[in-house]
Parts: structure tokens; sequence; C-alpha cells
């Protein structure tokens, strides 16, 4: 047996450039054990429920994270209104749900950007990027904000796009989809790409749902799971929605679920364009949360399945409110994937998980 020896990984690190640390157990150049350490931020985002009003913290929740802030909003905002029996009209549940698939586009073209430099491939990563500023823009166009959207609100959103506009959007992502199906093509085909992702950071199905993985991650090792298919908001719409899943559960099957959910996406929102009902934007909100009521939502983040709690007490200002995000159920499988690959492959694996730390320090 050779020398055991125990190698820092994170918290700053090139391919993680965030608060988590891992202790990797080496023995020639193996890693037999890797020990994860989170907790180095905390937000106070409990607290401030009592700072800011259920109207006000929606602002708040978007601020979790840069990348899935529109997401955080929307779970929020369904969470209280479940809480108060708020009915939202039909056209801002479309709306929602056009800005969430567009958040999940940009969400898996940054993560994917991540990949490639996370391998050394450089004008790929560049390329993604890119690409995704064409998402960017459409968010500039119908929000104002390119990252910190502020559209949704509790009973709505706070802004229409016009018909003409969406026609417009639609024809934006036509344009996109040929060029993205080249980047798709690359890390699917590659034969340098392949050579770094494939039969790397294997996680079969059984390990996979012992360890509650969800998202990208879960589909991947063949779980056939995704909170979109139970249709809540406008994804009821849809006429047939079906989960992307691979068996493969290596890291260039968890590339190829996020890079084919992209083209998905764009499926999703030419579909609820073209039945994209008229009518208002925002339900009146009137009342507060009752004493005592609790409410448990779940939303289909871009990295998997993100829960939200609320409890009310008869005033302005929630008594809990808590999110356990894809993230943190996801790093317990990403230990086991770790077990047994080469150190080199240590980054690239911590990788296909997409990790987000804002999202889980809070």
């Amino acid at each position: 047996m050779g020398t055991k020896t125990v190698i820092p990984f994170g918290p700053q690190h090139p391919v993680l450039p965030e608060p988590m640390h891992l202790d990797l157990v080496i023995e020639d150049e193996k890693v037999i054990e890797a020990i994860p350490q989170i907790g180095f931020i905390h937000r106070g985002l409990e607290k401030l429920v009592s700072k800011k009003d259920f109207m006000q913290f929606v602002l708040v929740t978007e601020r979790i994270c840069g990348i899935c802030s529109f997401g955080h909003s929307l779970g929020y905002s369904e969470t209280v209104e479940a809480l108060m029996g708020i009915e939202v009209p039909p056209r801002a549940e479309y709306l929602r749900v056009i800005w969430h698939e567009l958040s999940r586009m940009h969400s898996h073209m940054l993560w994917l950007g991540l990949l490639a430099d996370g391998f050394g491939y450089e004008n790929l990563f560049m390329q993604c990027w890119r690409l995704r500023e064409d998402v960017l823009d459409i968010f500039e166009a119908t929000t104002g904000g390119r990252v910190i959207l502020t559209a949704c609100n509790v009973g709505g959103v706070e802004q229409d796009i016009e018909n003409n506009e969406l026609a417009g959007i639609v024809v934006t992502l036509d344009k996109m989809r040929a060029e993205y199906g080249e980047l798709l093509r690359t890390f699917l085909k590659d034969r340098s790409v392949k050579s770094r992702l494939v039969g790397v950071g294997y996680l079969s199905k059984e390990d996979s749902v012992a360890a509650a993985t969800v998202g990208p991650f879960a589909r991947a090792s063949g779980i056939d799971e995704d909170i979109r298919s139970y249709g809540f908001g406008a994804y009821g719409a849809l006429a047939d929605f079906q989960p992307i899943v691979s068996t493969k559960g290596d890291g260039y099957a968890r590339c190829e679920v996020r890079g084919l959910e992209v083209l998905q996406a764009i499926d999703i929102i030419k579909e609820l364009v073209d039945k994209m009902p008229d009518g208002e934007i925002n339900q009146k909100v009137k009342g507060v949360p009752a004493e005592g009521v609790e409410v448990v939502s779940r939303l289909e983040q871009p990295r998997g399945e993100c829960f939200y709690f609320a409890k009310g007490n008869g005033t302005k200002f929630l008594e809990r409110f808590r999110i356990r995000t894809p993230t943190s159920q996801n790093i317990a499988g990403m230990v086991q994937t770790l077990q047994g690959c080469d150190l080199a492959d240590v980054p690239l694996n911590v990788l296909t998980i997409d990790p987000c730390i804002s999202c889980t320090e809070r």
C-alpha cells in the first residue's frame, strides 16, 4: 500500500472559487476518501423575514444567488401564494415559466463553459459564454436586468412581455439553436472531451437514490424525476413533457443531460408562446399570511429540486422561511464520485454536480 496524504481542495481553487473545502485523502494519485466542509458563510436569511415584510422579501430571495435569481423569487412567490390562497392569472403563470426556462438555459450554458474551462478547452469556454449573452440580452430587453430581474412578485409578475416581443424571442432562440447545436456536438462527440468525461465520476442509480441526489445529477444516473413533470404552473399546459434521462451515470452523462435540457427549454418556451393567453399579469394581494399556517412547495431549479418552507403568524412578517437547495442534496453524491478517481479528475467531478455554494450557504 502507498502512503496516504491529505490534500486540501478549495475554498480558493480555479475551478471552484466558492467557499467549499474538501479534504482529499490520496494514495498513489487515487482519491480514497473526500471529506467536505461547508458552512463558512451565514447571511442570516431566516432572520431577515422578521425585518422585511412578505412582499419585500421577494427581493431578498432573488439575491440568494445570481445564477438562479429568478427561480428563487418564483419559488418564494409560489410558496406565499399557497400560504394565502392567491390565484395567479394564467398569463403571469406562462411568463413565469418562460423566464424560468430562460434562466435554465443561462445556467446550463454558463456551466458548460465552466466545464470546458475545467479541462482546458478555452475556445469552447468562450463560445459557450458568448452564446449565453443572447439569453442575458433577452432578460435585459424584457425586464431591464441581466442578473437580478425583479420580474416576479407575490400574485404574478411585475411586467408583461408583448406578443410581438415574444415572437421576436422565438426568432432569437431559433437562431441560437443552430449555433448551440454545434457547441453541443463538440461536447458530446469530440474525442478529447470524451476522454475527460466518459467513465469519470461514475454514480450508479442505486447509489444516487441512496444519496438522495436531485436534478441533472440524478437524471444522469437513470432517476426519472423532474418536478416540472408534475404540471405546476404553466408546465401543466405542455402537451408532452418528458425529463431528459441518461443511464450512463458518469461525467459524460451529466454533460449530456444538461446539454439536451437547453434544447428542451427552447421547445418549452416556443410552445408556451404559441399558447400564451391574454389577460392580467398580477393579482392584487390582500391581507397577510394567517397565523400558524405552514406551506412547503417545490420547484425544479436548473440544479434540481428545491424545497421552500414558509410559516405565517398573522402579521405582514413571516414567522419562518427556509430553503433546501439542490447543491446541499448533491454533495453526498459528489463525495461518492470522488472516491477512487484520479486526483487530476477531482475538479471535473466537483464541476459535474454544478455546485452553487451561494444558494447553499444562507
